[in-house]
């Protein structure tokens, strides 16, 4: 199968504490009903692929669950990757991941020095394959989020294709 003809099926995550407690438990079905800049990019920028919708707050085991029972061949989480001690997406999902794809963080890290210079350091943007389920994680800015959405949409089928053993 040629990575063209790859249907993906995509997932959104957003963690934040703050609107979990406003919100709650939120589906795709009322994403617009929510404060969340971020994960509506993500949403729009691949509207036809979206499957699911979830808002979680900063919690290790919310986080593992959301994203292990996720229905979807690509999660994108936004949100819970800064230095503040709640933080703790990218803790969540080294401890899943088969495969890490350093390479997402590094150029994720490298695009961001060229729009806001050596802060782009304070990223923990990271990647890598669960169960042949491909994981991304970006910052919780919207700007963040376009960098990363604009990234992915270059390799993402590529990607696929690879965590799945097609290529």
């Amino acid at each position: 199968m040629h990575e063209a003809e790859v249907d993906v099926k995509i997932g959104v995550i957003t963690v934040s504490t703050s609107r979990y407690e406003k919100y709650g438990d939120v589906g795709l079905e009322d994403l617009e009903k929510v404060d969340d800049e971020s994960g509506k990019t993500i949403v729009e920028a691949f509207k036809d692929s979206i499957v699911a919708y979830k808002l979680v707050p900063d919690d290790t085991k919310k986080i593992l669950k959301a994203v292990l029972e996720m229905e979807a061949d690509v999660v994108i989480l936004t949100g819970g990757t800064g230095l503040n001690p709640r933080d703790v997406t990218v803790e969540a999902l080294e401890g899943i991941f088969d495969k890490k794809m350093e390479g997402f963080g590094e150029v994720f890290r490298y695009e961001s020095l060229k729009e806001i210079g050596y802060n782009a350091i304070l990223s923990r943007a990271t990647a890598g394959v669960v169960n042949g389920k491909v994981v991304f994680a970006l910052p919780g800015s919207k700007k963040a989020v376009e960098l990363g959405v604009k990234i992915i949409k270059d390799v993402l089928k590529h990607v696929v294709s690879h965590a799945k053993g097609l290529k």
